[in-house]
């Protein structure tokens, strides 16, 4: 009781409106609008448009494609420069690690890391719009890389004598096969890098739609689980070929597990050390988040401790422990990159490419919507086509945006681009003077971090459970690009993923929700009858809803539904009445049989009675059989056709944003099959654009003209009972 009075006390106070106006049909509406005057620009006068320069858009297409002019004259020195200063340093100190780390996902020697982590992080710096992402090496996009080069030059490729026991010969055959592999990926990133900068300048930046969340978070799993496997054989010490393309990652588990035997137990044991204190360093850095001034640098301090007693020990000497091995002083002078390599990596390219600027934009999108700045998603691909075709003249491979450092530069205190530039100098500093330093590091020290910084991607597994209990179609997105991933490689793992959600697509048009709607008592609003008790349907109306467009993938579905729905099937009232015609026209060919059959017996009993001499009486013969009525065709003439009790159907077209050539002949098709049985069918809430497409599509004529549709379901519903009451009268 105390919650009914409640309820009407709300009613009470909620504001009200009330209009009144005719019944707007679309054929009154435009009768009293008055559209505005547009002429039409021809495609010279466009071109012409787009290629008019004046000093004003020249400088905004030159701050466009070049955002520190912009934002650098006004840079708060005061404010920022401490923030960036601190950040930058955070930043490059984690960048250092990681960045000869990845160097061995993308199968080249740890210095080409290095180089990747200065030169794309520096020129990212003058074209990015992003003020916090942290540009550099990434998991994922390095093990698309390595998979590339490897594919291209396999172990076997460089052949060495088995039996020789020369070191020089191992040293050339290592020395060979890197220097092809740093080919392979250095144009792998020119390509690229001109791709994405491509479709940045053609303003494709939409393409990063279409890898929706659930497929990347899938793909970055699957991904995360090939980097782990491929780190296994660094951890272990042991010696195994690098496989790629599908079940690569079956290939290298089975290679390092029958190698299991020959593991190195002075790397495992460094190796596991560094996964510990890594595990203790990233706890501690989450739990006194708030509390710590800025994140310890527990990557750099591994690479320090590993260095330092890799060289104390001389673990390679005397344990056969893997290290770096030779860093080069100086940067490199710059090289084409090999054009001829280009045919055979177009297709990993694009894949590369667009992962890569996903992954940027995803997470640059991410901070400008905290901070409460925008990004431009073009600009986004033409920095990071510049960052990777620009960089890979001076051998970095492909770089995107990684999460792991993006926070921790956002989380101490990094409010711009200057951030970026100062981890890039950092890095730099260390390739100039005291890269050599960390020639003895263990390769099973980077093994525990990149194995570690997976912990994030690993926990994407419990996605599962959660698109599980909120949409069963993105679950299986996320399982189909994580096993596609995982068993047929990451380039084919990816486009079987897209194809799949481009299915799942169609799938949600092709499998709508249909509904029937009825009014809320005294009011416009209508609602699903079957959800609210309170709904009621108008006698003789029935109100048709489908969440979806009108095309040719779903005409069939959208008919079906129809007629199931309102209860009124066109074709089976026709044949019911095509039947009944047929019944009755049996039964008036039966009685006229009857009653001819009657004649002749009436005949043969006069004949009988002649023959006995029966005279006539007053010249007429007596009936013969006064039991034997004539019976009469208009008795049979009238009957009773199957008839439906519903007299209109208002299709709701709220939610339909567009009608193809195939849906507006089905539309046609069904309003000339309902007015055959006597129910007039009525269009509302058609929107401008699709009125448009159906005026193009020719489909209004004689029968079907624009009285037919109104301007809301109340209006088609009082127009509907108006007809009804002058019809019935």
């Amino acid at each position: 009781m105390e919650h009914a009075q409640e309820h009407e006390a709300r009613l009470e106070q909620t504001q009200r409106y009330c209009v009144e106006r005719p019944i707007y049909n679309q054929e009154l509406l435009q009768g009293q609008l008055h559209r505005r005057e547009r002429t039409p620009q021809t495609l010279r006068q466009k071109i012409a448009h787009s290629c008019r320069c004046s000093s004003k858009k020249a400088k905004s297409h030159l701050y466009s494609f070049l955002p520190i002019l912009k934002w650098l004259p006004r840079y708060p020195v005061k404010e920022y420069l401490l923030g960036d200063i601190i950040s930058g340093i955070s930043t490059g100190v984690m960048q250092l690690p990681q960045g000869l780390a990845y160097a061995l996902l993308a199968a080249v020697p740890p210095v080409f890391g290095l180089y990747s982590s200065f030169y794309p992080v520096f020129l990212y710096t003058f074209f990015g719009t992003s003020k916090h992402i942290s540009i550099g090496t990434f998991a994922v996009i390095s093990m698309m890389v390595g998979g590339v080069a490897v594919r291209q030059v396999p172990d076997e490729m460089l052949s060495v004598d088995s039996n020789s026991t020369n070191v020089t010969d191992f040293l050339e055959y290592y020395s060979a096969r890197d220097a092809k592999r740093v080919q392979v990926a250095v144009t792998l990133a020119f390509l690229s890098g001109i791709i994405q900068l491509c479709l940045g300048l053609l303003r494709f930046g939409f393409v990063a739609i279409y890898l929706t969340e659930p497929l990347v978070r899938g793909f970055t799993t699957a991904a995360a689980v090939h980097v782990f496997t491929s780190q296994l054989k660094y951890l272990l010490g042991i010696k195994t070929n690098r496989y790629s393309g599908p079940l690569s990652v079956v290939y290298s588990l089975a290679a390092v597990l029958s190698k299991i035997t020959t593991t190195n137990i002075a790397a495992l044991i460094v190796g596991l050390t560094c996964i510990v204190l890594l595990l203790i360093g990233k706890e501690i850095n989450l739990r006194f988040k708030k509390k710590l001034p800025v994140p310890i640098p527990m990557e750099i301090i591994v690479v320090i401790i590993g260095t330092g007693v890799s060289a104390g020990m001389n673990l390679s000497e005397s344990y056969r422990v893997d290290v770096v091995g030779n860093i080069p002083q100086g940067l490199r002078p710059p090289a084409v990159p090999e054009i001829q390599l280009i045919p055979a990596i177009f297709v990993d390219a694009i894949a590369i490419a667009i992962v890569g600027f996903s992954m940027a934009v995803s997470m640059a999108k991410i901070f400008a919507l905290k901070h409460g700045y925008t990004i431009d998603g073009n600009q986004e691909l033409i920095a990071l086509g510049i960052c990777n075709s620009v960089g890979s003249f001076f051998q970095s491979f492909s770089v995107t945006c990684s999460m792991s450092r993006s926070l921790v530069q956002e989380s101490t205190g990094g409010k711009t681009q200057i951030a970026g530039a100062l981890s890039s100098i950092m890095v730099l500093l260390v390739i100039v003077a005291i890269g050599y330093l960390f020639q003895p590091l263990p390769q099973t020290v980077l093994a525990a971090i990149v194995m570690v910084n997976l912990k994030g991607m690993f926990k994407q597994f419990g996605d599962v459970m959660h698109f599980w209990r909120t949409s069963k179609i993105e679950l299986a997105i996320w399982v189909v690009a994580f096993v596609a991933s995982l068993f047929l490689g990451l380039d084919y793992g990816l486009l079987t993923a897209v194809a799949f959600a481009m299915i799942t697509v169609i799938y949600r048009t092709q499998s709508p929700q249909y509904r029937i709607l009825g009014q809320i008592p005294d009011t416009d609003v209508y609602c699903d009858v079957e959800e609210y008790e309170e709904v009621k349907e108008y006698p003789g109306i029935k109100i048709f809803q489908a969440n979806t467009s009108l095309y040719f993938a779903n005409s069939e579905s959208y008919t079906s539904a129809l007629k199931k729905k309102t209860g009124v099937d066109p074709c089976a009232i026709l044949a019911a009445r095509r039947k009944a015609r047929k019944r009755h026209a049996r039964e008036i060919k039966a009685a006229n049989e009857l009653r001819k059959k009657a004649t002749n017996d009436v005949e043969a009993s006069v004949k009988h009675e002649i023959a006995n001499d029966e005279l006539p009486v007053n010249g007429n013969f007596a009936s013969a059989d006064a039991s034997v009525q004539d019976v009469s065709p208009d008795e049979h003439e009238h009957f009773v056709e199957p008839k439906t009790n519903i007299h209109s159907l208002i299709l709701d077209f709220t939610p339909v944003n567009f009608v193809d050539s195939v849906g507006a002949k089905t539309l046609k098709s069904l309003m000339k099959e309902y007015r055959e049985v006597g129910v007039c069918v009525c269009i509302a809430s058609c929107s401008g654009p699709v009125l448009n497409e159906l005026t193009r599509l020719n489909f209004f004529d004689s029968t079907v003209t624009r009285e037919l549709l109104f301007h809301s379901i109340h209006d088609a519903v009082l127009a509907c009972q108006v007809k009804d009451k002058s019809a019935s009268q």
